[in-house]
């Protein structure tokens, strides 16, 4: 087979060409001055040696009048036109299209007819593997050879434990007296020879797993590999029909793997050439609805469990619902059945296909096949579109993709009595817990983190997660984890620290709890689970309403103060920790209430008028119905006298308002509070 001639000037020209381009939106953005031009030229220098090299003299003449036009504006004193930019982006997509157009090996020609079109945004990318990982490949293939060629010299050394073998079956050496040694000798080398291709195999099959988790990584590419073409998409589309655009994307660090990355991109670029041609308006009508003349437009990247969500918005004019129905109503549908469309209804219609509601045929819209494309990279993908429309505010289309691999930073925790991995984007901190601290309540365990209570979850997984948990005698460790700004604290055995692995899909016909994300591979091979951050927090609220229906109802907490803001304050943070509450504004109406409902814990204020606190103590210690139920006094009064009358009185504790701490004032609530 002959030679690729432009093997490696290939790869370097297209990430140079891509570097160029990306590099003039920024300029075009307003990140000028010297260094950015600087830095294109540097670029462009580059590029036009490297096309000289191997005679490409149209891509150095074509670079060569990039330099001229970007020279000019070295110094940054002036900055580039909109006229300048154009046209040296005709210059980098000119160069694409000669790259496209080399040919692939030693003779190949060129057909006569070829000219050089634009390089399509859509064209396959390349992307540079990271140097890191390309080197760890290469070191555990190199260790695979090294140990390889040891066990070699294992397999040579065999010919001496054969030679000894045979020399033990003459009956001379027998005769002589010589078995006994050689028996030995051949004993020494059978156990080296052991020990050596024993734990070569051992190295070996190590590397191997090393090696192979490596090459999985090659394969996960950064979402920012595609968020060039689609700014660019943009930026040229909004052109074309003069109208201005700004774009945004976030997330790009997320690595997945290419080839879902592949069919996502097309999507992506129909819904941006969707947003600039039906949404953003001109820069006059924007202008007129108070807008920014320049539209924007936004991609954001997330993984949520294990989907990735790209979501696309804009601040557009949103969908032109009635322009939909006006659609359906030509295509033969009956008014009275159209008019009676919902909104979400109108949006499935559109997300389906088929419909534009321009009416002429441009370069942008016209067909109605724009979402066709979408809708058919979803389908291939099985995945989901979901879209959210606002008048005048504008339109926005999430695309939920299944993964089949992707690159995932997680937390190790022992736990079940396994070793599992939590996402680690979703870990907020790690904390050792000491039992005392657990505050009890009816919706189950809290503890205290960063000053606000937090559920209290035991990580477990299937049947085992529905019995009640035991908590370690003396102390447990909790890992903090955040969804959707809510914290929740998950008891674990022990930590095993961070690692970095590839995340895979479970097997098809696996049954696995919900929480249960995917599988990853531990250094040993062994398939190891990782959760979903998400359904664990979900499966608090779960396990506490199946407590409380497990359970007798509570009974309530009196409050009894005559300050509307400390029973109010007392109620909310009680509440919010699931108790049931009651108040009273005097210890005259509280004793009323204490004789008519059965209550868990009195909660009361020393200085009212009338009855103080300490007699309506005093009353509730009298009464054989209510002696039993125990009494916090929570006051303003915190001299000694005070102190002594509240123990002499019966009061289980004795809390000063001036020093009123939320996770101390739970604590003692439910020690004294059993669900």
């Amino acid at each position: 087979m002959a030679k690729d001639p432009y093997r490696y000037f290939r790869i370097e020209a297209r990430e140079l060409v891509e570097q160029l381009g990306q590099g003039m939106l920024e300029l075009e953005k307003g990140q000028g001055g010297a260094a950015p031009v600087q830095r294109l030229l540097r670029l462009a220098h580059t590029l036009k040696g490297a096309a000289r090299v191997v005679k490409q003299v149209a891509i150095a003449d074509l670079i060569h009048g990039v330099e001229d036009m970007l020279a000019p504006h070295r110094d940054g004193a002036m900055p580039l036109a909109r006229q300048g930019i154009d046209r040296v982006l005709a210059a980098i997509d000119a160069i694409g299209a000669l790259l496209a157009a080399l040919p692939q090996a030693e003779g190949a020609p060129l057909a006569p007819e070829q000219k050089a079109e634009p390089l399509p945004v859509s064209a396959p990318r390349i992307v540079r593997a990271n140097v890191l990982e390309v080197d760890m490949l290469l070191e555990g293939l190199g260790e695979i050879g090294s140990e390889l060629a040891a066990l070699r010299r294992g397999v040579d050394q065999l010919d001496g434990v054969r030679d000894l073998a045979q020399a033990l079956q003459d009956p001379s050496i027998h005769a002589a007296g010589k078995a006994h040694a050689l028996t030995a000798q051949l004993q020494t080398l059978v156990n080296s020879l052991e020990r050596s291709m024993a734990g070569g195999a051992e190295r070996i099959d190590r590397e191997l797993r090393q090696t192979r988790d490596a090459a999985e990584r090659l394969r996960l590419i950064p979402v920012s590999s595609v968020f060039h073409a689609l700014e660019r998409t943009a930026r040229d589309a909004a052109n074309s029909i003069g109208k201005q655009l700004a774009f945004e994307a976030v997330g790009g660090d997320l690595r997945i793997d290419g080839a879902v990355l592949d069919a996502v991109q097309g999507a992506l670029l129909q819904l941006v050439r969707n947003a600039v041609a039906h949404g953003i308006e001109t820069p006059d009508q924007r202008s007129a609805a108070g807008k920014d003349p320049s539209g924007r437009f936004t991609v954001e990247v997330v993984r949520r469990g294990y989907q990735v969500w790209f979501r696309c918005a804009d601040d557009g004019a949103g969908i032109d619902l009635d322009a939909v129905r006006r659609v359906l109503r030509e295509r033969g549908g009956g008014a009275a059945e159209v008019a009676g469309h919902s909104a979400e209804r109108l949006l499935e219609l559109l997300l389906a296909g088929g419909i534009s509601t321009s009416r002429e045929v441009t370069s942008l819209a016209g067909r109605g096949i724009g979402l066709d494309v979408v809708r058919a990279a979803m389908l291939a993908l099985n995945g989901e579109v979901h879209a959210v429309s606002r008048p005048g505010l504008g339109l926005a289309i999430e695309l939920r993709v299944p993964l089949s691999l992707a690159a995932l930073d997680v937390l190790l925790v022992e736990a079940d009595a396994q070793v599992m991995a939590l996402p680690l984007d979703a870990v907020k901190g790690t904390m050792r817990v000491m039992h005392d601290d657990i505050i009890r309540t009816p919706d189950g365990d809290l503890i205290a983190y960063r000053g606000q209570t937090v559920p209290l979850l035991a990580l477990t997984l299937g049947t085992r997660a529905k019995a009640a948990h035991r908590w370690s005698p003396r102390a447990l460790t909790a890992v903090i984890i955040e969804v959707d700004g809510v914290l929740t604290a998950l008891a674990v055995a022990r930590l095993r620290g961070i690692d970095s692995v590839v995340l895979r899909a479970l097997p098809a016909l696996a049954p696995a709890d919900p929480a249960v994300l995917g599988l990853h591979l531990d250094s040993e091979g062994n398939p190891r689970l990782v959760l979903d951050p998400e359904a664990l927090a979900g499966a608090v609220q779960l396990r506490r309403a199946a407590a409380q229906d497990a359970q007798a109802p509570s009974k309530p907490i009196l409050i009894v103060d005559d300050s509307l803001t400390t029973r109010m304050l007392e109620c909310s943070i009680l509440e919010s920790a699931g108790f049931s509450v009651a108040l009273a504004a005097s210890a005259e109406e509280g004793l009323a209430m204490a004789r008519l409902t059965d209550y868990a814990l009195f909660l009361v204020d020393v200085e009212m008028p009338g009855m103080d606190g300490f007699t309506f103590i005093e009353c509730t210690r009298a009464d054989p119905l209510l002696r039993a139920i125990p009494a916090i006094l929570v006051t303003s009064c915190e001299t000694p006298e005070h102190r002594r009358r509240g123990a002499e009185v019966g009061a289980a504790a004795y809390i000063v308002k001036n020093e009123f701490d939320q996770i101390d004032f739970l604590q003692r609530v439910g020690a004294l509070v059993r669900p």
